[in-house]
């Protein structure tokens, strides 16, 4: 609708139509053409006053007075009385003020088809391809065949460092128009959103993909592939292992997709994998050439602590940390380094050929062949500790000859050692050849053999009852070994340890690393062993102990432990008896209790078992017993007392008068009556 309908319209919506029927077009057609002539005539006047010339303040004056006329002519109404008509069904509304076109429907529809191909017809949020039309350092213009070009930043594009006008891009519509008029588009969003289906598909199809790597991260490096954050591990970058990984980052790189993880979004990405598709023809090639005993050149491609891997021009071979030379090394690095050329032998190969073993010390003659023919057992020889053990030493007196020293050659002494106590790896020593064996390449050596043997004068040095000073070095449940000096030992058992306390353990005496005063009880040279003593060195005590102790004696003990038969007790000058348990009874009728303090009779002695037995019983008994005899005995000294009484007054009465009859015949009945009671007492 042009803006003369805007003013127009309103006029006529005042318009009542009239009832007449076939005047209506009519009279419409007078009042619009009435009303367009008074338009036309104020609008001419408008024009002539804006073309006159005149100031700028004439001119806009002008153009108001003008505006100011063409308002009420509008405004008037322009019928005096009011027409009611009916609107006719195809009345078309829209086409009054229109100017007529003069096109045929098929000019029409080509014209359109035309317009249309100049705009395309998008949405917001939809992945859509558009053309690279500018650049700069920092944004890239892309025409998307709208009405305006997008302009997108060159961080999106970091991945493809050569992008130039006229490449095609794929972008993602935010906004057809942002608050600054402008078409929003994004590039890494329409990545992301097609990324994993791409991703998907270059697995399925095993394609070959392009990867900008971003930075290192444990194990390898993270790449953007279309958007999306790959792992490529180190193991994937190259054949050959990669020492520095940092010399990948920001590169772009082909890649294979070798995993994906639809679950957590995870993709792994190898280069590697394009390499060796170009290997494996030619690793077939050299693989189908090889044979045992072969030498070849190749590389130090890898060095670890079991040995070493050689490329030998893409097959790898493994040479063994005991292939590397014939003598000990502790690690391969010793001989080789990373990237070295060296000339290796094929030892052997599986029936595939996929994992070779390479030599490299076998390209030199064995030294056991060069070793000088002269040197025999008994020979003094120089070397090196290479190796320690518990059970001995390997001496290396040339490279790759080496000889065992066994502990038990290392010392004269007798007690158990280990070799650490007496080498360590590295240190220079001096041997003698024990045994040679060329054929099995075998030698034992013996370093005790360079200082004189202490058992050759044995019996001079330690005579029997010869005292001396010893260190306690073990302890046994039987005795003690004690140490006379480097590679002589000796036995203290523990019976002669004390004369009188009884020890249940060597450790109750003394302690390990302690001096100890010893006596030679014997020497028994062939079997290297010496009895020794220590209790011999005094008095036996129990020559003394068998008069202070002899049988009926009484002594006051202390019980100091109990056992199933008896109680064990502690009696003067550290001696200690056995009280059985009938004997521990008191005379109230009591058991004696554990540290309980009293008087003991000695009721055996014996000084070859120094053994004496105890009993507390005993004592209260025996009183008892005396007491009753003591009664006893007056009793039998009474009666005959009385019986030598009667018989003198008998003898008496005899030679007495009659007139004393009387007195002792009352005397002679008294003493009979008291010898009864006696006898009855008794």
């Amino acid at each position: 609708m042009t803006e003369n309908e805007n003013i127009i319209k309103p006029e006529q919506e005042e318009i009542v139509p009239v009832e007449t029927g076939s005047d209506e077009a009519a009279v419409v057609a007078d009042a619009t053409e009435t009303v367009s002539e008074e338009v036309a005539e104020t609008a001419e006047t408008i024009v002539a006053v804006a073309e006159e010339p005149a100031s700028a303040e004439t001119a806009e004056t002008s153009v108001v007075e003008a505006e100011e006329e063409i308002i009420p002519v509008l405004a008037k109404p322009r019928f005096k009385e009011k027409v009611k008509m009916e609107q006719p069904a195809d009345f078309d509304w829209d086409a009054i003020g229109k100017k007529h076109e003069f096109y045929s429907s098929t000019e029409r529809n080509k014209l359109e088809q035309m317009y249309d191909k100049t705009l395309s017809s998008i949405g917001d949020h939809e992945v859509i391809d558009g053309v690279v039309v500018g650049k700069n350092n920092r944004e890239i213009v892309v025409n998307i065949g709208f009405k305006s070009d997008g302009v997108i930043p060159v961080s999106e594009f970091r991945y493809n460092q050569e992008l130039k006008i006229g490449d095609k891009v794929e972008v993602y519509v935010e906004n057809q128009e942002g608050q600054s008029g402008q078409l929003m588009l994004s590039h890494k969003k329409a990545r992301i959103l097609r990324s994993w289906d791409r991703i998907n598909e270059a697995f399925e199809k095993e394609e070959i993909i392009n990867g900008y790597v971003k930075c290192r991260t444990k194990g390898g490096l993270i790449v953007d592939v279309f958007g999306i954050e790959a792992f490529l591990p180190g193991s994937q970058i190259d054949v050959k292992p990669i020492r520095d990984y940092d010399v990948y980052v920001d590169k772009t790189m082909e890649f294979k997709v070798v995993k994906i993880n639809q679950e957590y979004k995870n993709v792994v990405v190898s280069h590697k994998a394009l390499i060796e598709d170009e290997l494996e023809q030619q690793k077939t090639e050299i693989i189908s050439k090889l044979e045992k005993g072969q030498v070849l050149e190749g590389t130090v491609k890898n060095i670890t602590t079991y040995g070493v891997f050689i490329d030998l021009g893409g097959v790898d071979g493994l040479i063994h940390i005991t292939d590397l030379s014939w003598g000990r090394i502790n690690h391969p690095e010793e001989i080789v380094e990373l990237d070295q050329k060296i000339k290796v032998v094929i030892l052997d190969f599986d029936d595939n050929k996929k994992r070779i073993a390479l030599g490299l010390k076998q390209l030199t003659p064995h030294p056991w062949d060069a070793l000088d023919e002269n040197l025999k057992v008994g020979d003094k020889v120089a070397g090196k500790v290479v190796v320690i053990a518990d059970y001995g030493a390997f001496i290396e007196i040339a490279a790759g000859v080496e000889g065992l020293i066994h502990v038990s050659e290392m010392s004269w002494s007798q007690h158990l050692r280990t070799a650490q106590d007496f080498l360590k790896v590295g240190d220079e020593v001096e041997a003698v050849i024990l045994t040679l064996d060329r054929e099995e390449r075998k030698m034992s050596l013996g370093m005790k053999q360079l200082i004189p043997d202490p058992w050759d004068n044995i019996k001079t040095k330690y005579p029997v009852n010869s005292k001396h000073t010893a260190t306690v070095r073990n302890f046994t449940n039987f005795g003690i070994f004690v140490e006379m000096e480097e590679g002589v030992d000796g036995l203290i058992h523990i019976s002669d340890l004390s004369w009188s306390k009884k020890i249940k353990h060597p450790a109750e005496f003394t302690k390990v690393g302690e001096s100890i005063e010893v006596i030679v009880l014997d020497v028994d040279e062939e079997n290297r062993r010496l009895s020794l003593g220590h209790k011999q060195l005094e008095e036996n005590p129990w020559d003394v102990f068998e008069d202070i102790f002899a049988v009926g004696t009484i002594h006051q003990g202390t019980i100091i432990s109990t056992s199933d038969k008896g109680m064990i007790v502690s009696m003067p000058y550290g001696v200690e008896g056995f009280a059985p348990n009938r004997h521990l009874k008191k005379e109230d009728g009591t058991q004696a209790r554990l540290e309980e303090t009293m008087d003991f009779k000695v009721i055996e002695f014996s000084k070859e078992n120094k053994k004496i037995i105890l009993s507390h019983s005993r004592i209260h008994e025996d009183l008892a017993q005396s007491s009753r005899q003591a009664e006893s005995d007056q009793a039998q000294n009474e009666a005959k007392s009385s019986k030598r009484t009667v018989k003198q007054i008998n003898e008496n009465l005899e030679r007495t008068t009659l007139g004393d009859l009387d007195v002792l015949a009352g005397l002679k009945e008294n003493l009979e009556k008291e010898e009864k009671a006696a006898r009855k007492k008794k």
